[in-house]
């Protein structure tokens, strides 16, 4: 049986300097006065995407759900002062954008103050640990929050992974169309599978090899699976889903189990 963990990742915080010589280059400075919030964020989300492009990696998309955690954050950040990535009795990074309603097998967070959305661009891009986080060609979705006080910005940017929200049908679907790609007949019968993937009996009909896998990715199938399929013993399959166990955070990922016949 082989499980895959994703892991969190947080890295440290960054106290942006400001300069009042630095230029927007995605849209120009906003008037004096209160910044609009919305055109704020924007333009980081503006700044993000021609980061990465410069660079050869996929835009990001915009996930309402991790700019409402990290709208959340970010209040709480203006509340405490000194910037942080979690605070005492805060729900930490994946317990926040879960409960918003984000799916992900992957999760990053850059923080920071500064005067103007370039200004904090510019400082997430020459701190290593937070240009890694925005050019992470892993992550496909992100959410930013920007919120005034104190005479600056205080900004929240969540990089995520995104994992689609299936059904038990579907991620058994999704794992049948792999199977039926290598050869393999796939059974209607799924109660032995689905029993198996649930620490359960593997039944009385017999099956040549049992897997069980956790992991939010369904297109592609273990490589210990691979190689039984590759040895032409087997011709049938039967494939069951099941709650996933033992998860950390609020990660999203599948179990699932298949039998070889």
């Amino acid at each position: 049986m082989r499980i895959a963990r994703q892991g969190l990742v947080i890295l440290p915080l960054l106290m942006v300097s400001i300069s009042a010589t630095q230029t927007v280059t995605a849209q120009s400075q906003p008037a004096a006065g209160a910044p609009n919030l919305q055109s704020q964020s924007e333009q980081l989300f503006v700044l993000a995407n021609q980061a990465r492009a410069a660079q050869g990696i996929a835009r990001l998309q915009w996930d309402p759900a991790l700019a409402a955690a990290a709208l959340q954050h970010c209040r709480r950040m203006v509340a405490e002062g000194p910037i942080a990535h979690r605070y005492g009795g805060e729900p930490d990074l994946t317990a926040r954008a879960g409960d918003a309603g984000a799916h992900f097998s992957l999760i990053e967070e850059n923080v920071a103050l500064g005067a103007y959305a370039a200004t904090i661009h510019d400082s997430w891009m020459h701190s290593p640990g937070h240009r890694a986080n925005l050019l992470n060609p892993d992550v496909d979705r992100v959410g930013i929050a920007v919120v005034p006080a104190n005479g600056v910005l205080y900004a929240v940017a969540d990089y995520a992974r995104a994992v689609p929200v299936l059904a038990q049908a579907q991620v058994e679907a999704s794992i049948a169309r792999l199977l039926r790609a290598k050869g393999m007949t796939i059974l209607k019968d799924v109660g032995d599978a689905r029993a198996y993937c649930a620490n359960a009996s593997k039944g009385n009909s017999g099956p040549g090899f049992l897997m069980r896998w956790q992991n939010a990715d369904l297109t592609v199938l273990p490589q210990p699976l691979l190689d039984r399929l590759a040895s032409g013993r087997y011709r049938q399959a039967a494939v069951g889903s099941c709650a996933p166990q033992d998860v950390e955070g609020s990660f999203t990922t599948y179990r699932v189990a298949v039998l070889l016949y």
